[in-house]
């Protein structure tokens, strides 16, 4: 199966391509790098711009938060066969894309380009990084994993060079929206796709975002 890479030469119009990206920290003008961060399933931009409040760096970001439509990036679960989740899904990834040209656009090049996403906006941004291989200034997915075609996630669906960007995933063991089998497949990927990926499973951890991680986004940030 064929995954969808956004181009420059998509003309892609989904559910996501008229919803606003709320923007945050310093003007990219003033950007020494940037941020996109990816909300989770019945989320808003405002919650997990939040996040940023626990970061810790003398870098002056600029950030890029996107809202998905009714607050949902695709319907289903991102293990259900992918066909079930557009053309919401191809909508979400063009999405990303853009808000990655505009910001290069803008003088910020993809290696001081941060992706971060939680929950559903973490399946989302790391099939993003998977699809669209390059330097990026690091990846952050907390409690997610690669969606691939839903049912699997093929190391031949996917090719490239991430070219030693830093990936962290973050997830409890007993997640129950992501099986930690998905997490270390996607682990796996990453890898193979030359990423320098640290994955950490937290022991009986609900589905939420620990202290570790927070600073683990700060060492990543901070590298």
């Amino acid at each position: 199966m064929s995954l969808f890479k956004a181009t420059d030469n998509n003309q892609f119009t989904g559910p996501h391509q008229s919803t606003p990206t709320l923007k945050g920290g310093v003007n990219a003008s003033e950007a020494d790098a940037a941020m996109i961060l990816i909300h989770g399933r019945g989320a808003t931009v405002e919650s997990i711009l939040t996040l940023t409040d626990e970061f810790d760096t003398d870098k002056k970001l600029t950030l890029r938060a996107p809202q998905a439509s009714q607050n949902t990036w695709y319907p289903y679960s991102f293990m259900a066969p992918s066909e079930n989740n557009e053309p919401n899904l191809s909508s979400a990834l063009k999405k990303i894309y853009d808000i990655v040209q505009e910001l290069k656009e803008e003088g910020i090049s993809e290696e001081n380009i941060y992706l971060l996403g939680f929950s559903q906006g973490a399946c989302l941004i790391s099939e993003f990084v998977a699809r669209h291989p390059n330097k990026y200034g690091g990846l952050v997915a907390l409690s997610g994993g690669l969606i691939g075609t839903g049912n699997s996630v093929d190391p031949k669906d996917y090719e490239g060079d991430l070219k030693g960007t830093p990936i962290f995933m973050g997830c409890s063991d007993v997640d129950p929206h992501i099986p930690k089998e998905r997490v270390n497949e996607s682990e796996e990927i990453f890898s193979l796709l030359n990423a320098n990926v640290t994955k950490k499973l937290y022991p009986g951890m609900g589905h939420t975002v620990n202290r570790d991680e927070i600073d683990h986004i700060n060492h990543i940030l901070n590298s």
